[in-house]
């Protein structure tokens, strides 16, 4: 299967987008059916996820097109915090689907309604998991191939999809073989608790980037080993780092002999920047060459600072 998928990663990023537009509007339509057919909340709460859904990945797919062009006069940095921005705007529309519905549950609680058209409801959700989760899959192809912030915000979200569906499909069984009216309201409810805080983790997490947020710990570790490691670098600081998009930006300074000439620096720099980008093929780097034990202001004393005070 993965063969006859397209290698080329901005190819990838836009099949996936038009993959979730397509399945939103596909599921949408058959859970306005149901949840007519059904009178059921927990469908109903499907559907505007659903809904929700058609929108966040018509965000998603202007976005990824957005991100995937060049940087240009207004935008030297490239346009790659486009899909964090989308990842922003899921996140607020998921979160005001579960507030709608969660106002919903609590409602119904106190009057329990029958769920008819139980059949039609089940299928409709069997076709509804099967289909989200071969979406899923690829996906997490898509993600792991490009890095793509917003397919992986919207694959966050279609993954909570499966066991929101699953839920609805317990619930139709539930209420409609047992009589168990308060299981619609209740699961509503809970699909709508499961949604915001999915809908938290997505907005926390494109903030992080939007704010400029320093790569992992992890990260600035190993690009830290790798400068470190070249035999005529002496020490290195005011490492700072970011990412936009599915690019990772690295700057800093490298301390060398400061009687060595600029073309010999130049040189090293060159072969440290090869070995950063092996290790991070996304990344655009900058390294700044200074003169070793040179007594200077940096960034990295003024941070130092900062959190004593």
């Amino acid at each position: 299967m993965r063969n006859l998928l397209p290698t080329d990663p901005h190819r990838l990023r836009r099949l996936a987008a038009m993959a979730s537009l397509a399945l939103a509007g596909s599921l949408a339509a058959l859970k306005l059916v149901a949840a007519l057919a059904t009178g059921s909340l927990a469908v109903l709460s499907s559907l505007i996820d659903s809904l929700a859904d058609i929108v966040a990945s018509a965000i998603t797919f202007v976005s990824v097109q957005i991100a995937q062009q060049p940087a240009d006069r207004g935008h030297r940095f490239g346009h790659g915090k486009a899909e964090s921005l989308s990842a922003l705007a899921q996140g607020a529309l998921i979160g005001g689907s579960a507030v709608f519905v969660l106002i919903d549950a609590i409602r119904r609680l106190g009057t329990p309604q029958p769920v008819g058209a139980a059949g039609l409801g089940v299928g409709v959700m069997v076709f509804a998991m099967v289909t989200t989760l071969l979406l899923v899959l690829f996906q997490r192809h898509v993600v792991r191939v490009t890095g793509s912030r917003a397919i992986n915000a919207d694959s966050v979200h279609y993954r909570a999809d499966l066991l929101t569906n699953l839920s609805v499909l317990a619930s139709l069984v539930l209420s409609a073989h047992l009589d168990w009216l308060w299981v619609d309201p209740v699961m509503g409810a809970a699909i709508a608790v499961y949604l915001g805080w999915h809908a938290f983790a997505i907005a926390q997490d494109a903030i992080r980037v939007l704010m400029d947020h320093e790569l992992p710990p992890e990260t600035r570790a190993r690009i830290k080993e790798i400068v470190l490691a070249h035999p005529e670098v002496q020490d290195l600081h005011d490492l700072r780092t970011r990412e936009s998009g599915s690019t990772q930006f690295i700057e800093l300074h490298v301390e060398l002999d400061g009687d060595m000439t600029v073309a010999a620096a130049h040189e090293i720099t060159d072969a440290i920047e090869a070995e950063l980008f092996a290790a991070f093929p996304a990344a655009e780097v900058i390294l700044h060459q200074e003169p070793a034990g040179l007594d200077d202001e940096r960034l990295d004393h003024r941070i130092a600072r900062r959190a004593t005070a």
